[in-house]
């Protein structure tokens, strides 16, 4: 039975991000140990996402309703994302994007993925004590993938985002480590201090390597893989274009650093008139303005204080915007459901139409836990298909109800009939068998059948068993509805391929 710590909260989903001091008993000594801490102490949430997209894109048979489920299983996450997936930056058509699955075909699976990787990354840093040594490594990564990528849109680059993603984590271990770091963190910044000492030799001397060291060691953890590694590898001899767009990109903040006049910046504009074939005007402005346009990202992706840190560089004060609030659930509900209509008025795409049915049940009345199982062939269980909020212990399990007759269970009751069930542990206690109590608790809990050509094929369940919030008549009958949808969708379909 899954536990309450093991999901985060929906009622967290907009709540502002904790400073919560890291709880470093005794500091990691070695490089495996802090790779060891990071991955499964510090960051288990991204490092389990990392892990997780990572074998669905080795896995021909998975696409993208198993990226968005990955996606779907983290509230914060999901906001965050579709947040900045409706941002210019990535819909320039301002195109409404309500459920991940949208985002998915309107941004492309590839974008989403990376998105993923950088929103999760920062979701779990952001919640460390951020010294401004963290903040600084924070607003240089940020601000050198806007200016990596403005160069590969320059020149012709075939998957700008990617250098923009692979720019922005090629310093993922120090950004990590300073986000978790007590007294080793101190003792580098101290002989950095005193000026006769570089970064890379302070934390040699502290730590027995570098940090760059460790994000190597990191990626190769999580399995990040394509330009992010390739980036991030030290010591290569013939450098990819594509990975010196990496490096430029933060040679220019480290000359931004200096002054537009100084020697690095002048060599740094040089770089790119070679590259580019523009004019320094040309250049400069947009040096300029990536600046604005690295702080307003910042912002949005939540680190504040990293937003203003770039714009101090430049004394460029400027007022950014604030986040669009978060729709509520009726306005949600409503953009779902015409997406579902959307979907069944056309060639029907019935993963598309069961994802977007379960994210309508799943964000639009704000259950912790949805999932569509089908009935296997002996139809003495049903196995998960999809589910949103389940925490397991890998992305490969799968929850599995057990059909009881005898005695009738809750599945084999909803099964024996044609409409959503309502479940009541205070009404229905004989349905809740021992089998079941272990799968899904004892939570009041909305099931409905699924039917194809008149006969159940599975079944869609939610509950709020994380939070216990009491469900009400009015979740019933969005819960029925989206439910409906799905089952109409199914017959649509089945006419369609006949």
């Amino acid at each position: 039975m899954t536990s309450k710590n093991d999901l985060l909260s929906l009622e967290k989903m907009e709540m502002a991000l904790e400073v919560v001091p890291p709880k470093i008993i005794s500091e990691p000594l070695t490089l495996n140990e802090w790779t060891h801490v990071l991955c499964t102490e510090e960051m288990p949430i991204f490092s389990n996402t990392a892990l997780s997209i990572h074998d669905i894109l080795s896995d021909d048979r998975k696409g993208a309703m198993e990226l968005a489920s990955v996606i779907l299983q983290d509230p914060n996450l999901t906001v965050k994302l579709l947040k900045i997936s409706n941002t210019p930056h990535y819909n320039p058509t301002r195109q409404k994007m309500v459920t991940v699955s949208r985002a998915i075909i309107m941004i492309g699976s590839e974008v989403i993925r990376e998105l993923t990787l950088v929103c999760s990354f920062l979701e779990s840093i952001l919640s460390a004590t951020n010294r401004r040594q963290a903040n600084e490594e924070i607003a240089q990564a940020i601000h050198a993938a806007v200016h990596a990528k403005s160069i590969a849109l320059a020149t012709n680059d075939s998957s700008p985002e990617e250098v923009f993603i692979a720019t922005l984590l090629n310093h993922i271990g120090r950004i990590s480590f300073w986000c978790f770091c007590g007294e080793q963190g101190e003792r580098i910044q101290a002989l950095i201090n005193k000026g006769n000492c570089s970064h890379e030799a302070a934390e040699k001397k502290v730590l027995g390597f570098t940090l760059a060291e460790l994000g190597v060691s990191l990626s190769k953890a999580w399995k990040l893989g394509g330009l992010i590694e390739e980036a991030i590898k030290p010591g290569v001899l013939s450098k990819k274009p594509r990975v010196e767009l990496v490096e430029l990109g933060y040679e220019i903040t480290e000359a931004l650093k200096e002054g537009a006049g100084s020697r690095k910046y002048q060599t740094c504009v040089r770089k790119i008139e070679t590259l580019t074939h523009q004019s320094k005007k040309v250049i400069n402005e947009k040096l300029q303005n990536n600046t604005s346009v690295a702080a307003d990202i910042a912002c949005q992706f939540g680190a504040t204080d990293a937003s203003m840190l770039i714009q101090s560089r430049l004394n460029q004060f400027v007022g950014l915007d604030e986040l669009s609030p978060v729709i509520d659930k009726k306005q949600l509900q409503l953009q779902i459901s015409q997406d579902i209509t959307s979907i069944i008025s056309d060639r029907i795409d019935i993963n598309l139409l069961l994802e977007t049915a379960l994210e309508g049940i799943h964000r639009g009345i704000g259950m912790d836990r949805t999932i569509f199982s089908l009935l296997v062939a002996d139809k003495q269980s049903l196995r998960e298909r999809l589910s949103l909020g389940w925490r397991k212990e890998t992305y490969e399990h799968k929850v599995v109800f057990n059909i009881s007759e005898t005695p009738p269970n809750l599945f084999f009751h909803a099964l024996s009939g044609t409409q959503a069930f309502w479940a009541k542990p205070s009404v229905n206690s004989k349905l809740y068998t021992l089998r079941d109590i272990n799968v899904i608790g004892k939570n009041e809990c909305f099931i409905m059948p699924i039917f194809s050509n008149k006969m159940p094929i599975g079944l869609i369940y939610a509950d709020r068993g994380i939070n216990e919030q009491p469900l009400t008549e009015e979740d019933f009958n969005a819960f029925r509805y989206f439910a409906q949808q799905a089952n109409i969708g199914l017959t649509i379909y089945r006419i369609q391929r006949s």
